[in-house]
């Protein structure tokens, strides 16, 4: 039989869970530092099949409007380049013998307010997560046989507190983003 204790804790894992994968999907957002969570997207053809870029190289982001890539292979090297250029991220990477530099433009004021859309989009995503989770409680704590009404409301109180934690943490997660995305 399932305890109140063991939905609240179910229930605060899930909503963990959305915030973390809220907070991943931002990391590939690109504000105006460089970010080696940019290029996590990037797949590039090696071997005969489609890899990730950070299996066949080394990213690193030594300067704030800079990223380089140090492929294993030097035969990989313009492939990577291709990969690179064609990713839909607005790149234009540049070669140096095993050396890849990709410097990240300056972003316009019409594009960071286009992030700030797409950022505010992954928070509502993040939120609608939190939100099924405390639905999906919910409804658990109500079929619960053997237990007060008075626990259940108690119950229900809790997760209530503990979804309005995680959208808060949501949020100022994306306050953050939004923050990072309109420095200029």
């Amino acid at each position: 039989m399932t305890t109140i204790p063991e939905l609240l804790k179910h229930c605060r894992e899930l909503m963990t869970k959305a915030v973390e994968s809220t907070k991943r999907e931002l990391t590939g957002i690109r504000s105006g530092k460089a970010s080696t969570a940019l290029l996590d997207t990037i797949r590039v053809e090696a071997y005969g099949s489609l890899v990730p870029l950070n299996q066949v190289a080394m990213v690193a982001a030594p300067e704030p409007r800079m990223l380089t890539v140090q492929p294993f292979d030097k035969a990989l090297a313009p492939v990577i380049e291709k990969a690179i250029r064609d990713g839909d991220l607005g790149l234009n990477p540049a070669s140096q013998g095993n050396l890849i530099r990709v410097p990240l433009p300056a972003l316009s004021e019409e594009r960071r307010k286009e992030l700030v859309k797409v950022v505010h989009k992954l928070a509502e995503e993040g939120r609608i997560a939190i939100r099924h989770a405390r639905t999906d409680t919910l409804g658990k704590i109500k079929k619960l046989e053997h237990i007060s009404e008075d626990d259940k409301t108690r119950a229900e109180k809790d997760v209530q507190k503990i979804t309005d934690e995680h959208v808060k943490h949501v949020d100022e997660v994306i306050k953050s983003k939004e923050a990072e995305i309109m420095e200029v």
